[in-house]
Protein backbone atom coordinates (compact mmCIF):
# COMPACT_ATOMS: atom_id res chain seq x y z
CA UNK A 1 0.00 0.00 0.00
CA UNK A 2 1.21 3.38 -1.13
CA UNK A 3 1.61 6.39 1.24
CA UNK A 4 -0.78 8.40 -0.36
CA UNK A 5 -3.23 5.73 -0.36
CA UNK A 6 -2.44 5.06 3.99
CA UNK A 7 -3.35 8.21 3.99
CA UNK A 8 -7.32 8.22 3.28
CA UNK A 9 -9.63 7.41 5.52
CA UNK A 10 -12.19 5.75 5.68
CA UNK A 11 -15.24 6.67 8.29
CA UNK A 12 -18.64 5.14 9.07
CA UNK A 13 -20.83 7.83 10.29
CA UNK A 14 -23.67 7.53 11.79
CA UNK A 15 -26.52 10.28 12.69
CA UNK A 16 -29.46 10.37 14.89
CA UNK A 17 -31.22 11.06 18.37
CA UNK A 18 -30.94 7.75 20.36
CA UNK A 19 -33.64 9.61 22.62
CA UNK A 20 -36.39 9.79 20.14
CA UNK A 21 -36.63 6.09 18.84
CA UNK A 22 -36.24 4.84 15.57
CA UNK A 23 -34.19 8.50 14.96
CA UNK A 24 -30.93 6.83 16.45
CA UNK A 25 -30.67 4.08 13.96
CA UNK A 26 -27.39 5.55 12.73
CA UNK A 27 -25.95 5.63 16.10
CA UNK A 28 -27.27 1.71 16.58
CA UNK A 29 -25.55 0.43 13.52
CA UNK A 30 -22.41 2.27 14.26
CA UNK A 31 -22.32 0.42 17.61
CA UNK A 32 -23.70 -3.00 16.17
CA UNK A 33 -20.08 -2.07 13.58
CA UNK A 34 -18.06 -1.65 16.56
CA UNK A 35 -18.95 -4.89 17.94
CA UNK A 36 -18.15 -6.27 14.54
CA UNK A 37 -14.52 -3.88 14.42
CA UNK A 38 -13.65 -6.22 17.88
CA UNK A 39 -14.30 -9.40 16.17
CA UNK A 40 -12.07 -8.68 13.21
CA UNK A 41 -14.79 -8.54 10.57
CA UNK A 42 -14.90 -4.60 9.94
CA UNK A 43 -10.84 -3.41 9.60
CA UNK A 44 -9.45 -1.20 12.76
CA UNK A 45 -8.34 0.79 10.36
CA UNK A 46 -12.16 1.97 9.28
CA UNK A 47 -12.93 5.12 11.80
CA UNK A 48 -16.27 4.89 13.28
CA UNK A 49 -17.94 8.15 14.71
CA UNK A 50 -21.48 8.39 16.24
CA UNK A 51 -22.47 11.68 14.91
CA UNK A 52 -25.56 12.19 16.86
CA UNK A 53 -26.88 15.41 15.93
CA UNK A 54 -24.04 18.02 15.64
CA UNK A 55 -24.52 18.63 11.91
CA UNK A 56 -21.64 21.45 10.54
CA UNK A 57 -19.93 20.67 13.65
CA UNK A 58 -18.81 17.35 12.12
CA UNK A 59 -17.19 18.93 9.04
CA UNK A 60 -13.34 18.66 10.48
CA UNK A 61 -13.53 15.13 10.57
CA UNK A 62 -14.07 14.65 6.88
CA UNK A 63 -9.94 15.63 6.94
CA UNK A 64 -8.55 13.06 4.74
CA UNK A 65 -11.43 10.69 4.58
CA UNK A 66 -11.67 9.27 1.17
CA UNK A 67 -14.56 6.68 1.50
CA UNK A 68 -17.06 8.06 3.55
CA UNK A 69 -20.35 5.84 4.64
CA UNK A 70 -23.16 7.83 6.52
CA UNK A 71 -26.04 5.89 8.15
CA UNK A 72 -29.19 7.51 9.44
CA UNK A 73 -32.77 7.28 9.30
CA UNK A 74 -34.72 8.80 6.07
CA UNK A 75 -38.06 9.33 4.96
CA UNK A 76 -38.53 6.99 2.40
CA UNK A 77 -42.03 6.16 1.51
CA UNK A 78 -41.50 2.54 2.29
CA UNK A 79 -42.15 0.26 5.27
CA UNK A 80 -40.85 0.34 8.59
CA UNK A 81 -37.05 -0.97 8.39
CA UNK A 82 -36.19 -0.84 5.17
CA UNK A 83 -32.85 -0.29 4.13
CA UNK A 84 -31.83 1.72 1.09
CA UNK A 85 -28.31 2.73 -0.14
CA UNK A 86 -27.57 5.50 -1.63
CA UNK A 87 -24.16 5.66 -3.53
CA UNK A 88 -22.17 8.75 -4.98
CA UNK A 89 -24.47 10.65 -7.09
CA UNK A 90 -27.35 9.31 -5.55
CA UNK A 91 -26.51 10.38 -2.29
CA UNK A 92 -25.83 13.81 -3.24
CA UNK A 93 -29.57 13.69 -5.47
CA UNK A 94 -31.08 12.25 -2.32
CA UNK A 95 -29.89 14.94 -0.10
CA UNK A 96 -29.85 17.91 -2.32
CA UNK A 97 -34.10 16.96 -3.01
CA UNK A 98 -37.23 17.77 -0.62
CA UNK A 99 -35.81 17.06 3.04
CA UNK A 100 -38.66 15.93 5.37
CA UNK A 101 -36.53 15.97 9.21
CA UNK A 102 -34.27 17.92 10.69
CA UNK A 103 -31.61 15.29 10.46
CA UNK A 104 -31.98 15.56 6.42
CA UNK A 105 -30.97 19.20 6.20
CA UNK A 106 -28.38 18.77 8.55
CA UNK A 107 -26.72 15.84 6.83
CA UNK A 108 -27.75 17.98 3.49
CA UNK A 109 -25.82 21.51 4.59
CA UNK A 110 -22.98 18.74 6.25
CA UNK A 111 -22.43 17.55 2.70
CA UNK A 112 -22.59 20.44 0.93
CA UNK A 113 -20.43 22.29 3.34
CA UNK A 114 -18.11 19.55 2.59
CA UNK A 115 -17.80 20.13 -0.68
CA UNK A 116 -17.40 24.26 -0.69
CA UNK A 117 -14.66 23.48 1.71
CA UNK A 118 -13.25 20.64 -0.74
CA UNK A 119 -13.36 17.97 1.82
CA UNK A 120 -16.12 15.88 0.25
CA UNK A 121 -14.47 12.31 0.61
CA UNK A 122 -14.35 10.84 -3.63
CA UNK A 123 -16.33 7.75 -2.71
CA UNK A 124 -19.57 8.44 -0.72
CA UNK A 125 -22.80 6.50 0.36
CA UNK A 126 -25.54 7.27 2.32
CA UNK A 127 -27.69 3.92 4.16
CA UNK A 128 -30.95 5.08 5.06
CA UNK A 129 -33.40 3.53 7.15
CA UNK A 130 -37.23 4.16 7.00
CA UNK A 131 -38.12 4.99 9.96
CA UNK A 132 -41.42 4.30 11.84
CA UNK A 133 -41.37 6.32 14.76
CA UNK A 134 -39.52 9.72 16.19
CA UNK A 135 -41.60 9.75 19.37
CA UNK A 136 -39.55 10.25 22.65
CA UNK A 137 -38.46 6.74 23.77
CA UNK A 138 -34.57 4.95 24.01
CA UNK A 139 -35.06 2.22 22.26
CA UNK A 140 -35.80 1.92 18.25
CA UNK A 141 -39.21 0.13 17.60
CA UNK A 142 -39.34 -3.51 16.09
CA UNK A 143 -39.33 -3.16 13.22
CA UNK A 144 -36.19 -0.95 13.20
CA UNK A 145 -34.52 -2.65 15.47
CA UNK A 146 -34.51 -5.55 12.71
CA UNK A 147 -33.15 -3.57 10.00
CA UNK A 148 -29.72 -3.16 12.60
CA UNK A 149 -28.00 -6.23 11.10
CA UNK A 150 -29.22 -5.57 7.22
CA UNK A 151 -27.70 -2.17 7.67
CA UNK A 152 -24.67 -3.46 9.10
CA UNK A 153 -24.68 -5.74 5.96
CA UNK A 154 -25.21 -3.16 3.89
CA UNK A 155 -22.53 -1.22 4.79
CA UNK A 156 -20.09 -3.90 5.05
CA UNK A 157 -21.13 -5.11 1.60
CA UNK A 158 -20.21 -1.47 -0.10
CA UNK A 159 -16.99 -1.43 1.77
CA UNK A 160 -16.42 -4.67 -0.09
CA UNK A 161 -16.95 -3.43 -2.96
CA UNK A 162 -14.91 -0.21 -2.98
CA UNK A 163 -12.38 -1.97 -1.76
CA UNK A 164 -12.51 -5.12 -4.74
CA UNK A 165 -12.93 -2.49 -7.35
CA UNK A 166 -9.31 -0.70 -5.83
CA UNK A 167 -7.67 -3.57 -6.03
CA UNK A 168 -8.75 -4.21 -9.70
CA UNK A 169 -7.54 -0.69 -10.43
Amino acid sequence: MSTEAAAIRTLLLGMGNVLLCDDGIGIHVIRALDASQRTGRLSPAISLRDGGTLGLNLLMEFDGVGTLIVIDAMELGRAPGTVRAFVGADMDEQLGGKCRTAHEVALADLMTAAVLAGRAPERRALVAVQPASMQWGLDPTAAVRAAIPAACDTVLSLLEDWDRAARSH
